[in-house]
């Protein structure tokens, strides 16, 4: 499996069509788990639009070579290699055949054709259908596919693949087969097939336009039960990209199917998705509000695929954000919708606030280190490794501000053109860029660098109050401060930046909002203003009193904004500001700012202490019953001490732990009976409802046991906590309950009733693999103590006859949730964590290279912390180079050491 060849630098620049189209496919298996042979007839012609070349150049992996046939006649000048396959001297236009057998049994990359749990499965993105058979394995060559497979009726009584089944029927010998046509034209990583012992909960829809679909879940008997939230979520995928894009669903049938060994989340193959558990199996007694939260919007994000993916394609990887970056802000846009619709400012708000905190917390941290790359990267080594934050996340936010620019109404017009002039084309994001710029009338060349343009940027804020002339002027300056050096590299000049902006009166009310220049005011109370100038000022005029401003409302931009807020201005905004995410900003402002200062002092053994302003504000939020559960959770929630992390000069987790807790405890005791009246007031008694309102009841009401716990007394918490899980009839209560009961255990040397519930826990779910990647997951993260190192837990939990490193879900749950979840344990200054990191990531290396690649980002960032932290995440990247052979890890590990 390891790749021990001198990796290639793949790049942008060096683009080529390709030299040879593939027209039409058709496969046929016969599906073995140790054996399966694949025979593959392909029609190809010379690319006219492409250089000429005698050889046609196959990529191929892990394959044992069998025959190849042109035109039905044997062809000798066929030879298999490493990489591939070599045809000689091939003519214009044929049909050839390919004969070759691979081993999805072995096959623990779980990347092509695999088996897991004796069910076949495939997963082909980004370059998987080459472990498949030998093919120009690359999303500009789109053929139409015919799929028979055939295998034991028995084994596998199941056969899927994509598009329309045409038949199926028995073969001699207990064997049967199935064949598939997908009418639509593919790259072939779109390509799928699962064969197995499987169900499936079935609906029939009728489209926007009156046509009938067939909506399948196919699970494993067992799970049936837990596929309706799965069920509802396509359907309300499908009724909103209807209403919302004019987007009808192209096929007779669309499928899902689970899975419990996948790297990735889920996978939108067309018509046939095939996906994580994690992400479709749900029921109240073994999935939390989060998990409901994540079907319904990874669901969506699959089916969304079908039209951006799939009926208009990469022409490239490089052009990855292109598919993933459009896709993801239409998940996001689906599930504001879905809780919130298109009026709900608050409650769109709150999923809004849930996306900025994962892009700061994540993406703004991958554009600090040596993985930093634009959103369309122009080189890689492994194209696995740049399914990343930058690609998805920040993608995202780039596709958003399309629609910040030009409302919904403008968005719609230039994706309705983006379809008109590429549905079933292979193309880049310059694609996109132009059809939403022609739509809308708009020179969007200055927007490019957006795509080619690495690192956060920085926006500083200066402003100036005329009284006498009622003039308010913003200046804004643009620049990246002190990006990180992949980041330096891609700089070429300022970017069009959206610039949300209000203005608040010492009432509290938004100000009108008139430019200089202008006749009259504008009828918002928020002007996006195009900041395009390394720096520009904006003046507005008939301005009656000094305001305070309201900045980058609604996070309108992907970048950071500097302006000296005092902390009684911060305290204003968090009580008044009519943007509610700009509400939420000014706390976790306030917050980090304490936070980062009482950091400083823990740094240096100085004693701690929160000012009574900071407690003050906090209890203002958690008793304004003005606001909703939901965004109060929200508000009260402190920045993660990984993102505390990134913002001190020199990293130093176990001061940032130290400061975090302090303040957890002094809002506990200082705000105790607040707590108390608010668990007790947001429980949701009665039967479980999987609705937004009632999430955040439940949210707000944990979040307070998770504060009681941090009491300087918790025998009122774990009374509590023991009370809730003993009566739970949800997970998100029982998760949350144990949770409390761990980390008031870690504050108190431990107790026996933590120790009862996790026994507990692990009997009722033993036979529930996802609910035990959550009892695996919660004692990685516990706090733990000098006395009890979780690392220690951790160790030991690896023996455990539930843990199997081979298991992507597994593997996260335990080993990547205790070294990307729990810095201050992680880091610990014996090295111990980064120990052990390094053993994992070399073991994880010699089964699934692309999990181990996503473990081996942990150290990326190891230049930035103390001394002694740096020494040891040095010493553990090394020994991890000198050990690695796959080109997914040691891409990693050698930019970090660079």
């Amino acid at each position: 499996m390891a790749d021990t060849a001198t990796p290639n630098v793949i790049r942008r620049a060096d683009y080529a069509p390709p030299a040879f189209l593939i027209d039409t496919v058709a496969l046929e298996f016969d599906l073995v788990p140790e054996r399966t042979v694949v025979r593959n007839t392909m029609r190809v012609r010379r690319n006219p639009d492409a250089s000429h070349a005698s050889n046609l150049e196959l990529m191929g992996e892990q394959l044992e070579f069998v025959s190849a046939a042109i035109d039905g006649a044997a062809f000798a000048n066929a030879h298999a290699h490493e990489h591939g396959l070599t045809l000689d001297n091939v003519p214009d236009n044929f049909e050839l055949t390919l004969t070759s057998i691979c081993n999805p049994a072995e096959n623990t990359t779980l990347s092509g054709l695999y088996v897991s749990g004796g069910n076949f499965f495939t997963q082909c993105e980004a370059e998987g259908f080459r472990r498949i058979t030998y093919f120009l394995d690359r999303p500009d060559v789109m053929a139409t596919f015919t799929v028979t497979l055939r295998a034991s009726k028995a084994d596998y009584p199941v056969l899927l693949s994509n598009g329309n089944l045409l038949e199926e029927g028995d073969l001699p010998d207990g064997r049967h087969f199935a064949r598939w046509e997908d009418p639509f034209r593919k790259p072939s990583y779109l390509f799928a097939l699962v064969a197995g012992k499987l169900v499936a909960l079935e609906e029939r829809v009728k489209s926007g336009s009156g046509k009938e679909k067939l909506l399948q879940v196919w699970v494993e008997p067992h799970d049936l039960d837990k596929t309706r939230h799965a069920m509802d979520s396509l359907i309300n995928s499908i009724r909103w990209d209807e209403a919302r894009f004019g987007l009808e669903l192209d096929l007779d049938r669309f499928m899902i199917v689970a899975v419990s060994d996948f790297n990735m989340g889920a996978m939108e193959n067309k018509g046939l998705n095939i996906f994580n558990t994690k992400y479709v199996l749900a029921n109240p007694e073994t999935a939390t509000d989060t998990d409901f939260a994540n079907i319904e919007a990874v669901v969506g994000h699959e089916y969304f695929h079908n039209w951006t993916g799939n009926r208009v394609t990469c022409r490239d990887w490089f052009q990855l954000s292109l598919k993933e970056g459009l896709t993801v802000f239409r998940d996001q846009e689906f599930s504001a919708d879905m809780a919130g619709g298109a009026t709900d400012e608050a409650a769109r708000a709150t999923k809004r606030i849930e996306d900025v905190r994962v892009l700061r917390q994540m993406q703004f941290a991958e554009d600090a280190g040596p993985m930093a790359h634009p959103v369309r990267p122009e080189s890689y080594v492994e194209i696995n490794n740049f399914y990343t934050m930058t690609v998805y996340e920040k993608g995202s936010e780039v596709v958003r501000m399309y629609q910040t620019l030009f409302g919904r109404d403008g968005f719609r017009k230039g994706m309705d053109l983006y379809f008109k002039r590429h549905d079933g084309q292979a193309v880049t994001c310059d694609d996109f860029r132009h059809a939403l710029a022609d739509a809308n009338g708009r020179d969007l060349a200055q927007f490019e660098r957006w795509y080619s343009q690495a690192g956060t940027p920085r926006v500083s804020v200066r402003t100036k109050y005329d009284a006498a002339q009622q003039r308010y002027s913003v200046t804004l300056t643009q620049g990246y401060g002190d990006a990180a050096p992949a980041a330096r590299e891609t700089q070429k000049g300022p970017l069009l930046i959206p610039f949300a902006i209000g203005l608040i009166g010492k009432d509290g009310a938004d100000l009108p909002l008139q430019l200089e220049g202008e006749t009259k005011a504008s009828n918002s109370t928020t002007r996006v203003l195009d900041f395009t100038q390394t720096e520009q000022t904006f003046t507005f005029v008939n301005v009656a009193q000094e305001p305070l401003p309201s900045l980058l409302r609604n996070f309108s931009a992907p970048v950071i904004v500097e302006y000296d807020y005092s902390a009684d201005q911060l305290a204003f905004l968090l009580a008044h500001d009519s943007d509610p995410f700009n509400r939420w900003e000014a706390g976790q402002r306030l917050a980090t700012r304490e936070l980062l200062t009482l950091a400083g002092r823990a740094a240096t053994g100085v004693p701690l202490q929160l000012d009574d302003s900071v407690v003050a504000a906090f209890a203002r939020v958690l008793t304004d019953e003005s606001l909703s559960p939901s965004f109060r959770e929200l508000a009260l929630m402190l920045p993660s001490e990984a993102y505390l992390a990134e913002q001190m000069a020199e990293s130093n987790p176990a001061a940032v732990h130290a400061a975090r807790q302090f303040v957890r405890k002094r809002l506990a005791n200082a705000l105790r009976k607040d707590w108390l009246a608010v668990h007790e007031k947001h429980r949701t008694p009665g039967a479980y409802e999987a609705t937004p309102e009632a999430a955040g009841h439940r949210a707000l009401k944990n979040l307070a046991l998770s504060y009681l716990a941090e009491l300087d007394d918790p025998a009122e918490a774990v009374r509590l906590a023991s009370a809730q899980y003993d009566a739970a009839n949800n997970m998100t209560d029982r998760s949350a309950a144990l949770s409390a009961l761990l980390n008031a255990a870690a504050a108190n040397g431990g107790s026996v009733e933590a120790q009862q519930a996790l026994d507990d826990f692990y009997r009722r779910f033993e036979k529930e693999p996802l609910v035990i990647d959550k009892w695996f997951a919660l004692q990685a993260t516990q706090r733990g103590s000098a006395q009890r190192p979780v690392i220690e837990i951790v160790r030991k939990l690896m023996a455990h006859p539930a843990f199997n490193l081979k298991n992507p879900n597994r593997a996260r749950s335990l080993i990547f949730s205790f070294c990307a979840a729990n810095p201050a344990q992680f880091h610990a200054e014996d090295g111990s964590g980064y120990a052990f990191w390094a053993d994992q990531v070399i073991a994880l290396d010699a089964i699934n290279p692309q999990v181990a690649a996503r473990l081996a980002r942990s150290l990326e960032l190891w230049r930035r912390f103390t001394p002694t932290l740096r020494d040891g995440m040095r010493a553990a990247l090394e020994k991890v180079a000198s050990q690695v052979k796959s080109r997914d890890v040691r891409e990693i590990v050698e930019k970090a050491l660079a």
